[in-house]
């Protein structure tokens, strides 16, 4: 039987299993929560959300000043007189006697006094709607128009000055001819009506109304504002679209995980494994099913919202990334508690990946280490380079395929059926990928494979860390990325040690301490040099990179890195892992902060 008929197979007894066994138990309870699911989120819609509402308290000795904030339902209001609000004033956030407004000094009361100051402008600008005379009272109107920034991020690097120079206050003198400049047309290209209808109903709307976008739409009034309604753009609509998305691509590769589950705990999965077909044929097959439903999902969604359908190619690498984890959390795990639990932990860190750089999508280079940032920019209408994809997506494809053939490799039934520790399973998986004829080859292609997780790690914290003020953020990120290089660079001799006590001796120690710096020098420079150059010459990204500046100095650290940890290992066994993994973590930070601290005087 052929590869792709064997795939064809399994892929097709996947679809009837999943129908036939979770679809008794499961599939009808996902329907029920994704229809209430769909429910509430209308009904939200419908009558918005009510967490905020009372949650500020004011009193008003006036029925005429109280329109103000009648529409706003955060206020809890009360009408009474003057001295009997003054008597119990602690009593509320705001007091307002007289015309005069009195805010409690906490941060709920001016909170509350921020709050009554948008609801005070709304409720000018509905008076104003009404006025016979509408551009005395707003005699002028912006046309906004977003130019994309080209702000150079790197010049600062080179010792260019990106801010104004020191005599910008001396007029400048053209240095060719003047030419006139196009005045604009007089008449607004809306009507006066259109106008006052924006005004009337400006604060009061949805929030997101403000942005324009697929979920807010876009109109032609969308583009003109009074100057207290300007505000940067914030890609909401954008992110919130990309949220329908990733729900239920991970909401989908559960099932996939769970597959993998239920065949371990019921050992159904011992028929398979009996049958002739190889191990690659069993995992590609088995994954198929629901990467077709998942590209299927959202591209019913992208043709429901009208977006277009471009932004399925920065979902392709998600959705692999999702399934290749799936299948290793699903083979790992050895109850569905464990696995609830590390389900849930590899959610959290993916979604901080994927959605924090996104948020950055109009205003710095690093958004772009996130494939959802490519689907902001498309939806917004800038949309993306070739360059730009393979920088935001080469990460996950690597490690999706890593990951997967480290699922093929341990496909097999003591690996599948071992009741060890997730600790203990996942260091099988390995040393799974470790030739006994060929441990030292290994050892150097392993270094190298993984440098896609060290760079994406390395990216998380770089999320993480990008908002704490400098230069408090360059140390975290300084001693998290060593961290990580040292356990990435020592996990495989781990690996080797735990399996091969006896292979552990000074002269292989040595000799794979050379061939682990040796790959993972290797790997990171072909990695970053290929895809991540923009990142890298920002000052955050130096911090992340900068031991690579000259190739020998790299490669020592590697090399003593792994030498400290593996001396730790051979001198009092692999329980003096942790210990030496954080003397090798902390060599490798000095060696940063050195170069770092004179890179920055």
């Amino acid at each position: 039987m052929s590869l792709a008929s064997s795939i064809r197979t399994v892929a097709v007894w996947e679809m009837n299993r999943s129908m036939t066994t979770m679809g008794r138990n499961v599939l009808p309870l996902a329907a029920g929560l994704l229809v209430l699911l769909v429910l509430v989120t209308a009904f939200a819609a419908q009558s918005g959300v009510h967490m905020q509402d009372g949650m500020y308290r004011i009193g008003i000795d006036d029925p005429d000043v109280a329109r103000v904030v009648a529409p706003d339902s955060r206020f809890a209001a009360y009408l009474d007189s003057g001295p009997a609000l003054w008597e119990n004033r602690f009593a509320y956030d705001i007091v307002i006697l007289n015309g005069e407004v009195y805010a409690a000094d906490t941060d709920k009361g001016r909170a509350a006094l921020k709050t009554l100051e948008r609801d005070n402008e709304g409720y000018v600008s509905h008076v104003a709607a009404g006025e016979p005379d509408l551009f005395a009272a707003y005699p002028l109107w912006i046309d906004l128009q977003y130019v994309k920034s080209e702000i150079d991020f790197l010049a600062t690097q080179s010792g260019q000055q990106v801010g104004a120079p020191a005599d910008a206050r001396v007029p400048l003198t053209p240095a060719g001819p003047v030419e006139a400049v196009t005045l604009p047309p007089s008449a607004m290209p809306v009507s006066e009506d259109d106008l006052r209808e924006h005004l009337a109903e400006a604060g009061g709307g949805h929030p997101l109304e403000r942005y324009t976008g697929i979920v807010s739409g876009d109109s032609a009034m969308d583009r003109f504002r009074t100057p207290s309604e300007l505000s940067a753009p914030l890609p909401f609509d954008a992110i919130i679209l990309v949220f329908v998305f990733i729900f239920p691509l991970y909401f989908t590769s559960q099932f996939f995980m769970m597959s993998v589950m239920n065949e371990r705990v019921g050992r159904a999965g011992e028929a398979l494994l009996s049958t002739p077909l190889r191990a690659s044929a069993i995992v590609v097959g088995k994954a198929l099913p629901y990467f077709t439903i998942m590209i299927l999902i959202s591209a019913a969604i992208t043709l429901f919202a009208g977006a277009p359908m471009t932004i399925l190619l920065p979902l392709i690498p998600v959705v692999l990334f999702f399934l290749a984890n799936a299948l290793i959390i699903g083979m790992a795990a050895r109850s569905f508690k464990e696995l609830s639990f590390v389900s849930i932990f590899f959610s959290t860190l993916a979604t901080s990946y994927l959605f924090f750089p996104a948020v950055f999508a109009n205003t710095h280079i690093i958004s772009i280490i996130s494939p959802l940032t490519l689907i902001v920019l498309e939806t917004q209408g800038d949309g993306f380079t070739a360059m730009e994809y393979v920088y935001s997506t080469v990460l996950f494809f690597a490690t999706s395929i890593i990951l997967f053939y480290a699922g093929i490799v341990n496909f097999r039934e003591e690996r599948l059926f071992s009741e060890k520790t997730l600790t203990s399973r996942l260091a099988d998986f390995v040393s799974g990928g470790i030739d006994r004829d060929h441990p030292h080859l290994s050892l150097f292609l392993l270094a190298a494979f993984t440098i896609p997780f060290v760079f994406m790690a390395q990216m998380l914290t770089l999320v993480l860390f990008f908002n704490i003020p400098m230069p408090l953020s360059l140390i975290l990120l300084t001693v998290s990325a060593a961290f990580i290089e040292e356990f990435a660079k020592s996990i495989g001799l781990y690996a080797v040690a735990r399996e091969r006590p006896g292979f552990l001796t000074p002269k292989n120690l040595l000799l794979g301490a050379v061939v682990i710096g040796l790959g993972f020098l290797a790997g990171e420079k072909l990695l970053l040099f290929a895809t991540l150059a923009q990142i890298t010459e920002s000052i955050f990204g130096s911090v992340l990179f900068l031991s690579l500046q000259v190739l020998w100095m790299p490669l020592l650290l590697h090399i003593t890195g792994v030498l400290i940890t593996g001396g730790f290992l051979l001198l009092w066994g692999r329980h003096a892992y942790g210990p030496g993994l954080v003397a090798a973590s902390v060599v490798h930070s000095l060696y940063n902060l050195h170069f770092l601290m004179g890179a920055l005087l």
